[in-house]
């Protein structure tokens, strides 16, 4: 049973007297709640005015009361009406309910948590309504949702740390309007390992289309919010990113992700030959040095090229950023080789966003995103695994580059 001190039991013998069922309740704390907002609003005129009500400190004080407005008011309670106090001067500006606010924090702070759990302005109205008795239309929804639009600018502006060992680049599609018309536009990811090991969401770029110079804009600025050294960017074959980051960033090794290459690879590769060739294309990229996976990989060409030359090819062009994580311990390959790291923040995101199907602008899936990624990140208080050996690994490989940096 809750433990209750004396006033609190008090309290609670006062709330239950009379009520017979939890609306009898509700609509009594309802009241109550009205009640206090005025004692409240009471307790700050007294203060504006600097006596109380009726003292005759107020005589020829040159400002006094002068009644009450009504005002109507949305909260976790449902509607409430109450009264106002006004001064004469009408230079009275209440704290706890402001002029021409309308709703208490509470019932804001709700709709932006629902917002962030992926539920549409539509489902919230419903909830509202059903759950607090609050008219609360989708458009309203929508314009206090906006009031986080410059906690996201500041957000994605922010100073970030001036070495990230290693990132994951990745995109996610959505469903924009545009013109009249739905078109699918893919949000860009980079999630950033900091030194510490935990993982932190760097930033989230828009696009239609993904080019050499839009990565480049990406990466300065990364660079112009304080980032002067990534070790290890790990990624699929996104188009421009590899000269964007050689321009900016040119000492950083790429690494691109083994899983999308090996999926690629068995698109076109018809079922009775899925098994064998899997088989193979494991040999090469499960081998345990380079040289003996530049070997396994001409086998591969020569027992598989003329029938899928496209897979060969493919390979060979992309050997130079596939094989970069040959030559670091297994803590470090297993990290590195895919980008599963960003894939499962992305499959996370598509939880808390798979009810809205189609995006009214942009700005309405970088508000969802960006909820979500507060939500998201809660869960990664802790450093990933086996980081402590990792970091090691690289001190090793990367000794110039971070002996100066303090490692925890």
């Amino acid at each position: 049973m809750t433990q209750l001190n004396e006033k609190e039991i008090q309290l609670v013998a006062l709330l239950s007297e009379e009520c017979t069922t939890p609306a009898e309740l509700t609509a009594k704390l309802k009241n109550l709640f009205a009640g206090a907002l005025e004692k409240m609003l009471e307790a700050e005129m007294d203060e504006h005015l600097g006596y109380e009500k009726n003292s005759v400190l107020g005589n020829n004080s040159g400002n006094s009361r002068n009644g009450y407005g009504k005002k109507t008011i949305k909260s976790e309670w449902g509607e409430s009406e109450i009264s106002v106090p006004r001064d004469r001067n009408g230079t009275f500006e209440p704290r706890i309910i402001e002029k021409r606010q309308t709703r208490t924090d509470d019932i804001e702070a709700r709709i932006l948590a629902m917002y962030a759990k992926g539920m549409s302005n539509r489902d919230i109205e419903d909830h509202l309504r059903d759950i607090y008795g609050v008219e609360a239309s989708a458009s309203l929804i929508s314009r206090i949702t906006d009031k986080i639009m410059p906690a996201v600018m500041e957000w994605q502006s922010r100073p970030l740390d001036p070495v990230y060992p290693i990132v994951f680049l990745d995109g996610i599609v959505f469903k924009v309007r545009k013109d009249s018309r739905v078109v699918n536009k893919c949000l860009y990811s980079v999630l950033g390992i900091n030194l510490d090991g935990r993982k932190e969401i760097l930033g989230m770029w828009l696009s239609e289309n993904e080019s050499a110079s839009f990565w480049t804009t990406i990466c300065n600025e990364l660079k112009n919010r304080g980032v002067e050294d990534i070790l290890i960017a790990c990624r699929d074959n996104l188009s421009g990113f590899s000269t964007a980051i050689e321009t900016v960033f040119p000492k950083t090794e790429q690494q691109l992700c083994v899983i999308h290459q090996i999926r690629n690879s068995t698109k076109y590769v018809p079922y009775k030959d899925i098994k064998p060739v899997m088989a193979d294309l494991k040999l090469v990229y499960a081998a345990p040095t380079q040289d003996d996976a530049e070997y396994r990989l001409e086998e591969f060409r020569e027992k598989w090229g003329k029938k899928y030359p496209q897979i060969v090819k493919s390979w060979e062009a992309n050997w130079t950023e596939l094989s970069t994580y040959f030559k670091y311990p297994q803590e470090v390959r297993t990290l590195i080789y895919t980008t599963n790291a960003v894939e499962g923040f992305h499959r996370m995101l598509r939880k808390y966003t798979k009810t809205k199907t189609v995006y009214p602008t942009d700005d309405a899936v970088k508000k969802s995103v960006f909820l979500s990624i507060q939500e998201i990140s809660k869960k990664w208080s802790m450093p990933i695994r086996d980081w402590g050996i990792i970091i090691g690994q690289l001190m090793i490989f990367f000794e110039d580059r971070l002996q100066a940096r303090k490692v925890s």
